[in-house]
């Protein structure tokens, strides 16, 4: 049987080569080259909101020259705002976990659509994300996997029915024994509309044995939070090849992601 792998976390030289190839130029994609020694530092930032009770989050961090310790220093002393096309407004507060700052009063409701507002640093930063309908998460099962040299894990199988009408794009986070996997798992309904989706969640560093606990999240996305975590999964699974520019939902240049998504959840413990 495999020896269990431990879950590991993007390295800075993931997000150095994400920067490296970065989006520029209004309405289309433009490969720069950038030195990671001088290049100014740039913001990141990562909000959620979803269909569950708040409150919600947002994280700020900036980044640092390659030569630099690999910690991303915390972004204090933002504005932050959520508005959604309901009329309400929310202004984060910032937390004792410094760079996070949360939500005090916005709910997350399928089909709003909601606004990201960041001013930190003297720039401003937006971004919009309309949360889809919820659907359902039918059923999550565990097989035996056994790789071509004979080592054996269990793989979590999500099964979902997807809605009939219009594009339905979905990201699955997957847990194990209270541990959040790295691995980006992102699909879409193409070729599946209104069917049975059958989606088995092959992790890369993590061997699932008899007794462990499983969890798997179903967020429903929107496409401009698809199209990122679609890239950053390529840029991350690739050596060799040059990664694509990741298409942020967010404006000035900033790195990272607003996702306004549902979320629904199903747990097993492997016999």
């Amino acid at each position: 049987m495999m020896k269990r792998h431990p879950s590991y976390l993007f390295s800075r030289g993931f997000w150095l080569i994400v920067i490296s190839y970065w989006l520029f130029a209004t309405g289309c994609q433009k490969v720069i080259n950038i030195d990671l020694n001088s290049a100014s530092p740039a913001i990141v930032i990562v909000g959620n909101i979803n269909n569950l009770p708040g409150p919600y989050t947002v994280t700020l961090n900036q980044t640092v020259n390659f030569s630099q310790p690999n910690t991303f220093p915390p972004v204090n002393g933002a504005f932050v705002t959520i508005a959604d096309n309901a009329g309400s407004t929310d202004t984060l507060i910032e937390t004792p976990t410094p760079g996070v700052y949360q939500t005090k009063k916005i709910q997350g409701v399928p089909g709003r659509t909601y606004n990201l507002t960041v001013v930190a640093n003297g720039q401003t930063y937006t971004s919009t994300s309309t949360m889809p309908q919820p659907v359902a998460f039918d059923t999550l099962l565990v097989f035996n996997y056994v790789d071509p040299s004979g080592d054996s894990t269990y793989l979590p199988d999500a099964l979902f029915m997807d809605p009939p009408t219009g594009m339905h794009y979905y990201r699955l986070i997957e847990t194990v024994n209270d541990t959040v996997l790295p691995d980006v798992f992102a699909l879409d309904d193409e070729f599946n509309h209104g069917g049975l989706i059958d989606y088995k969640i092959y992790a890369s560093k993590e061997t699932i044995l008899r007794n462990d606990s499983v969890k798997v999240e179903l967020q429903g996305i929107d496409q401009g939070t698809y199209n990122y975590i679609q890239n950053l999964r390529q840029a991350s699974g690739s050596t060799n090849v040059t990664p694509a520019n990741p298409p942020s939902n967010i404006s000035n240049n900033a790195l990272g992601y607003f996702s306004a998504h549902t979320s629904s959840y199903r747990a097993l413990k492997v016999k």
